[in-house]
């Protein structure tokens, strides 16, 4: 366990949220994760007990540790809870705005040495510190999806971020058993600024009629080797996500080979998100899923 961050808050009990509360508790920390929807905390925590269970099942845990772990995870709505955090992690959804207002509420409420990160997977790390009072002591720390699985955390300096406060992130995360690389602030950073483009571009062959959704997905499987075919993934990222994040990379850099496809952004109005909404390029209602086009 990292010794610099006894305590561990959370903002933020979806997918990433729940997920990163899972590996700070398997690795000794104390947590808070906070929603403002008790439903959506609930939900979380039945979703850790079974991803855990899943891992004792794989010999990878053992039962002893889940449930210890799960004793260490505490949930509530209030953000008074992350007073004691040493270190607090916004892992809310991908809107720079949301993400503002956060940081105004919950400033007040830490101890002037607490560290605050964002799991944000392409905004910019200098500008979401500035609307906070500690920028020195703001760092991003991009957890990749689903975290008890996925080894790699990107970690990104903003312009004010002072030196121990990273390397104090850096050992906090080499501490939960992650692999991290620095990234620097530009732009969706590493991963999502090359895999995004490309899921971007396999929306446009299936827009142009290039091929059909299952023939891109088995086309990138077996031709290059992906585990999952890039239409298959941006179902399973969540296609506001994916928007989202093309959206920055285009604002961002002023180019147009990041335009986001319009087939995108009609998917993501009629509210076809992916596995979480139960369809995207994929129909998720019945055992097996069913190509959308």
């Amino acid at each position: 366990m990292s010794k610099k961050f006894k305590k561990i808050g959370i903002i933020g009990a979806g997918q990433m949220g729940n997920g990163i509360a899972h590996v700070c508790a398997l690795a000794g920390h104390g947590v808070y994760l906070l929603d403002l929807d008790k439903k959506l905390l609930d939900k979380a925590m039945s979703v850790i007990d079974k991803n855990m269970s899943r891992q004792v099942s794989r010999g990878i845990i053992k039962d002893a540790d889940k449930k210890a772990a799960l004793k260490r995870v505490k949930t509530g709505t209030k953000y008074e809870g992350f007073k004691s955090c040493g270190l607090v992690i916004e892992a809310a959804t991908e809107d720079e705005a949301l993400k503002q207002k956060i940081f105004e509420k919950l400033c007040p409420r830490l101890a002037k040495d607490t560290v605050i990160a964002t799991n944000t997977s392409s905004i910019s790390i200098t500008r979401l510190a500035a609307r906070t009072d500690r920028p020195g002591k703001f760092v991003g720390i991009h957890f990749m999806n689903p975290v008890p699985v996925m080894e790699l955390v990107e970690l990104i300096r903003g312009i004010a971020t002072e030196g121990d406060t990273y390397q104090a992130v850096r050992d906090f995360t080499v501490a939960l058993g992650k692999t991290p690389v620095n990234a620097e602030d530009f732009p969706a950073f590493i991963v999502n600024r090359i895999l995004l483009p490309m899921i971007n571009e396999a929306v446009y062959t299936l827009y142009e009629g290039v091929g059909s959704v299952e023939a891109i997905d088995t086309a990138m499987k077996l031709g290059t080797n992906h585990p999952m075919g890039p239409l298959e993934l941006a179902d399973f990222i969540g296609l506001d996500t994916c928007l989202a994040v093309m959206q920055v990379l285009y604002d961002g850099l002023a180019d147009t080979k990041y335009r986001p496809c319009p087939l995108m952004v009609k998917y993501v109005e009629a509210g076809w998100l992916g596995r979480k909404s139960g369809r995207g390029f994929y129909d998720y209602a019945g055992d097996k899923p069913v190509p959308t086009r």
